[in-house]
């Protein structure tokens, strides 16, 4: 374990993480197995009552924006979401020994500024590493959710969210 790392959590901030594959391998390597991570976050999500504000599923790592879990830690969630999608990964036709690297980055978000922009490089990384043309076209990440204002498989928190859940509550 490194020496001298400190996780500020119970901060009340929002949290921009990252996590690899296994020796930075391509470990998502069929719609399936991404699809699979996709529902393992909703299920964290719920299970932690966690917001989840963006993510993006890479070929071989991941990044979220999210809040503080109202139960627990975020390193229990993290822990969960990690151990629950690699026990899972036969349902996706995968077999593998270690799927991830130990440990994630973990970075506290203090203002709007910087959530804007980490939320802003997550959903661009797909473009930016060559794997599509348009953010829209990588199915793997919230940006379909804030562009269009599309549900998918994870629930996102946003504005937009928000005002829907808030209609529906005065009908």
């Amino acid at each position: 374990m490194p020496q001298g790392l400190i996780r500020f959590q119970r901060s009340q901030q929002s949290h921009f993480i990252t996590f690899t594959c296994y020796h930075r391998k391509r470990g998502f390597d069929s719609p399936d197995v991404y699809d699979l991570f996709a529902k393992v976050l909703e299920d964290t999500r719920r299970r932690f009552a966690m917001s989840i504000y963006g993510y993006v599923i890479m070929p071989e790592h991941v990044h979220l924006l999210l809040s503080e879990p109202a139960h627990g830690l975020l390193a229990d969630a993290i822990h969960f979401l990690k151990l629950s999608f690699s026990k899972r990964l036969p349902l996706a036709g995968k077999t593998v020994g270690t799927f991830w690297q130990k440990r994630y980055y973990d970075r506290n978000i203090r203002d709007d500024v910087e959530f804007q922009r980490k939320l802003r490089y997550l959903h661009r990384n797909p473009v930016k590493r060559g794997l599509c043309e348009r953010a829209d076209d990588w199915k793997w990440s919230s940006f379909r959710h804030y562009a269009f204002h599309e549900k998918g498989i994870v629930d996102i928190e946003s504005e937009w969210a928000a005002r829907t859940r808030e209609r529906q509550v005065g009908t």
